[in-house]
C-alpha cells in the first residue's frame, strides 16, 4: 500500500505530523508492506529571500508570534523532537528537487529526516548550496549528484511541479496532508492514534 505525504520542510506542523505518522507506522502490523512517498508542497513558492523565522512570524502575526512559536515548540518537544527558535525561512524548491533525487536513489526518508532535523533541531540553513549539500550528503546522497542537481535548475523541477499540481487537483490547501492507498486522506498534524486508525482503515479497504 502506498502512502503519499505532502509536506514542506520549513513547516513545523509537517515536522510534528511526520513523527506522529512514523510512530503510527512503526506499530502497524503490515508496515513492511507500506511504501511512503514524500510529495512536494511549497508554503510560499514566491519567496525569493531568506529571513529569520522570528521576523517572518512577527510580520505575519504581530505580538502573538512569539507565544505561538513557543506553543508549537512545546508540542514538538512533547514528541521528543528538538526545536530551535533561531531558524531561517526561505524558498524550498531546491530542497524538494533534492528529495526527488533522494527518492530515485532509495534514500528519500533518510534525507527528509536529515533536512527536518537540520532545520528544526539544529537551525542549519537549507538555503545555501554549501549547507544544503552538506546536509543531504551526510544523509546518504552522493556529493557529485547533489552538485549536479543544484547547478541545473531544470533537474527534477517537473517532478516537484507535478506534486504541487496534484495537490491542487485534489484540493490540498495546507500541509501536512497524507493520502493512504489513493483514497483516504488525513489533513494536519493529527495525533498518532488517528494515523493508526487511518492506516488500518486504508489497509482493510
Amino acid at each position: 500500500m502506498q502512502v503519499e505525504f505532502w509536506a514542506d520542510v520549513i513547516c513545523p506542523w509537517c515536522y510534528i505530523g511526520k513523527v506522529r505518522f512514523d510512530k503510527a507506522l512503526a506499530g502497524f502490523e503490515h508496515r513492511a508492506e507500506i511504501t511512503v512517498v514524500h510529495r512536494a508542497f511549497e508554503l510560499d513558492p514566491t519567496r525569493t529571500g531568506v529571513e529569520s523565522v522570528q521576523d517572518m512570524l512577527a510580520a505575519k502575526f504581530g505580538p502573538r508570534a512569539a507565544e505561538m512559536e513557543e506553543s508549537v515548540a512545546g508540542l514538538a518537544r512533547d514528541e521528543g523532537l528538538e526545536y530551535r527558535l533561531d531558524r531561517e525561512v526561505g524558498n524550498t524548491f531546491d530542497v524538494h528537487r533534492l528529495l526527488h533525487l533522494a527518492g530515485e536513489k532509495g534514500v528519500q526518508h533518510q534525507v527528509l529526516d536529515a533536512v527536518l532535523q537540520a532545520n528544526f533541531g539544529q537551525a542549519r540553513s537549507l538555503f545555501t548550496p554549501e549547507s544544503l549539500s552538506e546536509i543531504t550528503t551526510e544523509a546518504g546522497l552522493d556529493a557529485a549528484d547533489v552538485k549536479s542537481v543544484l547547478e541545473d535548475p531544470a533537474a527534477y523541477a517537473a517532478e516537484v511541479r507535478a506534486d504541487e499540481q496534484r495537490a491542487r487537483d485534489i484540493g490540498v490547501s495546507g500541509v501536512p496532508f497524507v493520502v493512504l492507498a489513493g483514497r483516504l486522506a488525513v489533513s494536519g498534524a493529527q495525533p498518532t492514534e488517528l494515523f493508526e486508525r487511518a492506516l488500518a482503515q486504508a489497509w482493510e479497504a
